[in-house]
């Protein structure tokens, strides 16, 4: 297999031996089980190219895709050849001789994937509700490429399928990006329980882990999260004076201030990124991070962009004047989202000054913490009036 750099995997022990007395040693068999995790990493040890032999009729073809979501994980090339004429890879090398066999296998690889899509599709037929289960179907099966090493691989694939399906590639990158967030919640879900048995805590009543907690963010960033998405949204509209929305909220977080108001480090990281493309004269987007080469960066790219609310077409039939989108109105969502954020920190400043007030302290010490309370007391009823909302102590 390490000479070779290609492993041959067949389904019985017999087609083994046969090829190994052909000649054709790189070859091992599943035993007519599923593949595991652990059999694979054993593979990758020696090669990444694994090509699945299995017999042409629908049984094998099945039996070749238990294992494909578990190699596509561990980031292995893989290829598959089903053998003509109802024979399998034991007859077929006696049948034409171990040279012809070689040839064949190397002329008739077809891409996993693409050869699954093209035959689920052609299960399918003009069944518009199979179809849309094939698109599920190939979206799962592509958000299995999840490493960042694989990205660009993972975007070939969402391309030539999308063209296949005759869909648009966009949306195909969402709902595979729909998976991957799924799986981290589901992961996140597994690592919380399992953390609340070790530590011996009682049982957690049932709860639905949000898009916030999953991965990269938690449930106290929603105003994080809402102040980047403007920010990949709108970024690059007109604010006012020639300048645009992006102008406005590095204004208003310069410097120090973008460590002290973020908790995520990294929507941070994201926030530097944009700006360092926008000031070398960029027009970054969201789609610009989709499609960026730091995988880690695009996931949270999703994650942040995933507005779950839209308009009611209820609405938009019971009136007929023209209601208001995001779109129309950015500059309102651009202001909320930052004086949000400048709310949580004076939040912040005023219970730390707060605790601060309540250690010993000189008369001349505590008087100074009080007119630092009352100053922030006072940016942060400023703060609510522009809001319009009230804050409940």
């Amino acid at each position: 297999i390490d000479k070779a750099d290609e492993c041959l995997l067949v389904e019985g022990y017999t087609d083994v031996v046969s090829l190994h007395q052909a000649g054709i040693e790189n070859v091992v068999a599943s035993g007519g089980t599923s593949l595991t995790a652990d059999q694979l990493r054993l593979v990758k040890k020696y090669t990444n190219n694994l090509t699945i032999i299995y017999d042409g009729d629908s049984a094998g073809i099945k039996a070749a895709l238990r294992g494909l979501d578990l190699a596509l994980e561990e980031s292995l090339n893989v290829k598959l050849v089903l053998i003509p004429d109802k024979e399998d890879p034991d007859s077929y090398v006696h049948k034409v001789g171990a040279a012809a066999f070689k040839e064949f296998i190397a002329a008739n690889k077809q891409d996993f994937i693409l050869f699954q899509l093209s035959v689920s599709l052609k299960d399918a037929g003009t069944d518009s509700v199979k179809k849309s289960a094939v698109v599920n179907q190939v979206a799962e099966t592509i958000s299995k490429i999840n490493k960042a090493e694989d990205f660009t691989r993972q975007q070939d694939y969402i391309k030539q399928s999308a063209e296949l399906l005759k869909i648009e590639e966009g949306g195909l990158h969402a709902l595979v990006n729909k998976f991957i967030r799924e799986k981290i919640t589901s992961e996140e879900n597994k690592s919380n329980r399992k953390e609340s048995h070790d530590s011996f805590a009682p049982p957690a009543a049932p709860f639905e882990i949000e898009d916030d907690a999953i991965g990269l963010l938690n449930r106290d960033e929603h105003h994080e999260r809402a102040m980047v998405r403007s920010l990949l949204e709108f970024g690059l509209k007109e604010w006012e004076n020639e300048a645009r929305v992006a102008d406005h909220i590095f204004t208003e977080i310069e410097g120090n201030q973008l460590d002290e108001m973020f908790d995520n480090k990294s929507l941070v990281d994201l926030i530097n990124t944009y700006k360092t493309m926008y000031d070398a004269g960029l027009e970054p987007n969201a789609k610009t991070f989709l499609y960026h080469e730091d995988f880690a960066l695009s996931a949270l790219v999703v994650i942040v962009m995933d507005y779950t609310y839209e308009i009611s077409p209820n609405w938009k039939n019971i009136f007929e004047r023209k209601i208001a989108t995001r779109d129309d109105l950015y500059k309102e969502e651009v202001f909320s989202t930052l004086n949000y954020l400048k709310l949580r920190k004076i939040k912040r400043m005023m219970d730390e000054n707060q605790r601060d007030l309540e250690q010993e302290h000189t008369m001349e010490e505590q008087m100074v913490f009080l007119q630092i309370h009352q100053h922030l007391k006072h940016m942060e009823i400023e703060l609510t009036k522009q809001l319009g909302t009230v804050i409940f102590r």
